[in-house]
């Protein structure tokens, strides 16, 4: 595709833009602004913007670039270019643009969270707020000079559900505390490691990646590893709930020799071990009249893998991987006074399949709801064959590779002018978190070299709290990820934002973007806008020292002083002697410091906080309400 954008302007000889480059757009202020684009060779170019003229004359590559002065925030603008041809570009603010970046969790939008915040969405009148954002495209072979398509939107209650939810809140509180437009060029995509993001030239230091990036660079290999296909494998026996005389989803259907089942839950927690296939669950509940007669929505939380939802013998909705809430809607008059069916079929082919406890499981109608959680029916309709091998040939994927995302969606960025970057990622790189502390230094530093810029604001989210509680001291590959996280801090005018307490233990997409979004704000805030009035996140662990039994932390960011959330004892520090076997220690505030010590331990030397996947319970925050960073005193 971007071969064809970049060869039409030679070709005809007419101006053309990037996406970024178009109506809605927000420039950024304070700094001179570089535009861009491709005509004929040679082609006088000419742009009107704001009183300013700026002109340019077309290379052999047909490509110009236009640097206009430095103007304050303000607009609605019209931008007039003309060359051979005439382009109008409308509605144009300037102030300031911030480039969010990441993987999932900076792309989950609105949408997904709009029972969490209705309000906010309804409220989401906020013109000067604009959200671009690039569709997924990845390459490895070659640097992309333009991004799929795409367009800038105002945030409307409408346009806001599309808008990533952390980059939406952070957004906003910036846009009402400073009344200055504000763009955001949100550039994710979900399950994609950080090298992805880094340009070939940023991961010098880094042999493994410069084997695959040369290898990329060789056709015969490309090809091979593109021709590369997995093994056919058997089809599997057919499901027996769609195969029989009456569907199992059927009105009609009796169900005969299914089995008792508690939902929410695993079928492999509940007497089905070992299986991958398809079961079916079955409920009859009964609906009062007043439900009837009126549009219903079915919550079936989470399920694992994919599914197919039915009410009454209608499908009303169906998912396809385990990630996204389940909230199907009930067309109006599909529910009937008394007995009703539900029936959900579900499919998976690895791991524990079922429905995620603590999810939302209810049928709601007329202002009323059902509890859908309890007793069910299931039963198995297939089993899959296990395909040892298969799968494990050609798992080759452009975007999960060196520089396969930077390619296409930050390299055609970088002639636009930013205030700084947000980046929100992490989870696909904890099977090798201690990398990461190298890692994320060198996409702060090759970001800012590509802007030109050493001094722009990075600001990053550090990793929430996530799968099973464990009540015992224990190792963490994501207590290691936060770590190497934090220790990015040393990097200047970085800001991260805290998000222990922002998590979910059974869900890596938690839904609680609104504390993450504003956290992230504060950083900004303090970099970006220099208010040093503002207290950038929770205590942030600075130095230790032994005296006798006990030692004493000392913190950052202490803010108006420390605290305990909700006024309880320190809870989540455990404490070592130079064998750094952890057991837990007692904790208290003295002043701006904390003594940690257990009676047991007669010489400690290491301390750590948090240093859990899921430490519920970590209640050190400073007075401000913002949470301590988990840490660990032992790689100092």
């Amino acid at each position: 595709m971007s071969w064809f954008l970049l060869t039409i302007p030679s070709a005809y000889a007419q101006v053309s833009l990037p996406k970024l480059v178009s109506d809605n757009m927000v420039l950024q202020r304070d700094t001179k602004i570089k535009l861009w684009g491709w005509a004929g060779r040679h082609e006088k170019v000419t742009i009107k913007f704001n009183n300013k003229t700026g002109k340019a004359i077309t290379g052999d590559d047909g490509k110009w670039m236009i640097l206009l002065p430095v103007m304050k925030a303000g607009g609605p603008y019209t931008m007039e270019i003309s060359a051979s041809n005439h382009i109008t570009i409308r509605n144009i603010l300037i102030g300031d643009v911030w480039f969010c970046s990441g993987q999932s969790n900076m792309v989950i939008n609105m949408e997904r969270v709009k029972e969490r915040y209705p309000e906010d969405i309804a409220q989401a009148n906020y013109p000067e707020i604009r959200n671009f954002f690039i569709p997924t495209v990845a390459d490895v072979r070659k640097v992309h000079d333009e991004l799929p398509a795409s367009e800038w939107k105002a945030a409307t209650p409408t346009n806001t559900l599309n808008f990533g939810a952390a980059s939406y809140f952070f957004a906003r509180k910036l846009y009402l505390k400073y009344h200055v437009p504000i763009g955001i060029i949100n550039a994710s995509v979900g399950g994609t490691p950080i090298e992805a993001w880094i340009s070939e030239g940023g991961l010098k230091q880094f042999p493994e990646y410069q084997t695959k990036l040369a290898n990329f660079k060789d056709s015969v290999y490309m090809g091979k590893l593109l021709a590369k296909k997995d093994p056919p494998i058997k089809k599997p026996e057919a499901d027996k709930g769609l195969t029989g005389p009456v569907k199992w989803y059927d009105t009609t259907y009796v169900p005969q020799g299914w089995h008792k089942f508690w939902l929410p839950g695993y079928w492999a927690d509940q007497g089905v071990k070992g299986l991958n296939g398809t079961v079916w669950f079955r409920k009859e509940i009964n609906i009062p009249a007043s439900m009837t007669g009126t549009p219903a929505k079915l919550f079936m939380g989470r399920i694992i893998d994919a599914d197919q939802a039915y009410v009454n013998g209608v499908l009303v909705g169906g998912t396809t991987y385990q990630y996204p809430p389940r909230r199907y809607d009930v067309a109006q008059g599909l529910l009937k006074p008394g007995k009703n069916i539900i029936v959900v079929r579900v499919v998976n082919t690895a791991g524990k399949g079922g429905f995620v406890p603590e999810k939302p499981y209810f049928l709601s109608a007329g202002g009323q709801n059902i509890d859908l959680r309890g007793d069910w029916q299931y039963q198995v309709g297939e089993v899959f064959e296990t395909q040892w091998g298969a799968g494990s040939a050609n798992n080759f994927s452009a975007q999960n590779e060196p520089a396969g995302l930077y390619n296409t969606m930050v390299a055609p960025v970088i002639n636009y002018a930013v205030k700084g970057f947000v980046w929100y990622q992490g989870e696909s790189n904890t099977a090798k978190p201690q990398a990461y502390q190298y890692l994320l230094p060198a996409l702060i530093s090759d970001w800012r070299s590509k802007w030109n810029n050493v001094k722009l604001p990075f600001i990053y989210a550090q990793l929430p709290n996530f799968m099973e509680v464990q009540y015992s001291p224990s190792e963490s590959q994501w207590a290691e990820m936060r770590e190497s996280q934090l220790k990015a801090l040393a990097v200047p005018n970085t800001a991260m934002s805290v998000n222990i307490d922002a998590g979910e233990w059974n869900d890596i997409h938690p839904l609680d973007k609104k504390d993450v979004g504003e956290r992230l704000a504060l950083g900004a805030e303090k970099l970006a806008y220099h208010d040093e009035t503002v207290v950038l996140s929770g205590p942030i662990y600075q130095s230790a020292k032994i005296e006798g039994n006990k030692i004493t932390l000392t913190f950052n960011n202490i803010g108006s002083g420390l605290a305990a959330k909700d006024g309880g004892e320190l809870q989540y520090f455990a404490i070592a002697g130079k064998n750094k076997k952890y057991v837990w220690a007692k904790a208290r505030i003295e002043g701006n410091t904390v003594v940690v010590w257990n009676d047991d331990i007669t010489e400690p030397l290491y301390v750590r906080y948090a240093w859990a996947d899921n430490p519920e319970g970590a209640n050190l925050y400073n007075k401000d309400g913002l949470p301590a960073s988990p840490f660990t005193t032992d790689t100092q």
